[in-house]
């Protein structure tokens, strides 16, 4: 019998509580095993949880104890999750984890401790919620050299999008729907800022690129500033507005950024609206591929959780080795610099699409006029 530990007991926690208890057969037939929950390390009381009698308040009982073969980490941040997961890889311990902040800046480090510990640390919840994302990057699509990676990787600015261009609502209208309905949090600056965009784009670069991209090296442009008369204009020149993070290799180097475009309205991710993910993968051989799904939500990311540790209970002998190197400035490609169309609003002016070309040229182009707002065109 396999043991597992989930640290933390809030909304995804308790996902993966539950997805490994009601699907327990399954599971157990897929590992060889019984899967069984032994702890479940909380700072808060649960007494009314069917799980309470796994629940404790100490971290040394996971990380002293022998019997557990696998943690899910699901705490969040990068402070205490950091700590407990270090400490329980160092104890031979592999580690699973939904936590974009930690895997963003810390990865590289901890996958380097997965390594010398012989254990797994894995993280296919991070980016994408339930899909399938990181391991068909790792795995299906190892034979290509990729391109290019990019998508729509929050939910919340994409339900606000949506209901701007479906609904006519104004940035402020939706985010306050988005924060009733559960979508956004009191302090939604993480979304609507870019942030929790950029972490994850790092993080696909980091993978499909084997260069570190750490957070400060990705510019982050959230969608506080669109309004609604970019999304009408967008719609008279075909166009839907979403927020997309983008990383590619260009010469040899990688570039990475987050920022609101105007993406076709043939183009695929056009298409992906509501709370939904949609990230598109460019390889050399297999051309443009793309994941659809839920990209956040209590069973969905916990389904992801819950794949890893299956995984790592499977390769408990041979460990999926999973890493990147350490990134060097000259490793990099200065977004500013890179030449797509632009939407341009300026006063007096019909809003109209660009040439290609930089930042600095547009706004060379732009130098007398007043400018409303100006977007990158995904083409």
């Amino acid at each position: 019998m396999a043991k597992a530990a989930i640290l933390g007991f809030g909304t995804v926690g308790s996902g993966v509580a539950e997805v490994l208890t009601m699907n327990a057969e399954n599971i157990a037939k897929t590992v060889g095993e019984e899967v069984q929950i032994k702890y479940i390390v909380d700072v808060r009381d649960f007494p009314d949880s069917p799980f309470a009698p796994l629940m404790t308040k100490d971290f040394s009982d996971v990380e002293n104890d022998p019997e557990i073969d696998v943690v899910a980490e699901v705490i969040g941040g990068a402070t205490v999750a950091y700590d407990f997961t270090k400490r329980a890889l160092k104890a031979g311990k592999s580690v699973v984890t939904s936590n974009k902040e930690l895997v963003a800046k810390h990865g590289r480090e901890l996958l380097a401790i997965a390594k010398d510990m012989n254990v797994n640390y894995l993280f296919e919840a991070s980016v994408g919620g339930g899909i399938p994302l990181i391991r068909p990057l790792t795995q299906c699509l190892a034979g290509n050299k990729i391109e290019e990676i990019y998508g729509i990787l929050n939910g919340t600015t994409n339900y606000i999008l949506t209901d701007m261009i479906e609904n006519g609502a104004s940035f402020e209208a939706a985010l306050r729907e988005a924060q009733r309905l559960g979508y956004a949090e009191a302090n939604p600056s993480a979304d609507i800022d870019g942030i929790d965009a950029g972490r994850k784009i790092c993080i696909l670069a980091d993978i499909c690129f084997g260069k570190e991209v750490r957070s400060d090296m990705v510019p982050t442009e959230g969608i506080t500033g669109v309004t609604l008369e970019d999304v009408e204009a967008a719609e008279k020149l075909g166009y839907k507005i979403k927020l997309l993070g983008r990383a590619m290799s260009l010469d040899g180097k990688t570039c990475a950024f987050v920022a609101p475009h105007l993406v076709p309205k043939g183009n695929m991710l056009a298409r992906v609206d509501g709370v939904m993910n949609g990230v598109v993968v460019r390889g050399n051989a297999v051309g443009e591929t793309m994941f659809y799904g839920p990209g956040a939500g209590k069973l969905p990311t916990a389904s992801a959780v819950v794949g890893d540790i299956i995984d790592a209970l499977r390769h408990r002998q041979k460990r999926r080795d999973i890493g990147w190197e350490a990134g060097e400035s000259a490793d990099f490609f200065d977004p500013s610099l890179l030449k797509t169309p632009w939407y341009v609003r300026v006063e007096g002016e019909t809003a109209s699409i660009t040439q290609p070309c930089t930042r600095a040229e547009l706004n060379e182009a732009l130098a007398e006029k007043t400018v409303l707002a100006s977007f990158r065109v995904l083409d």
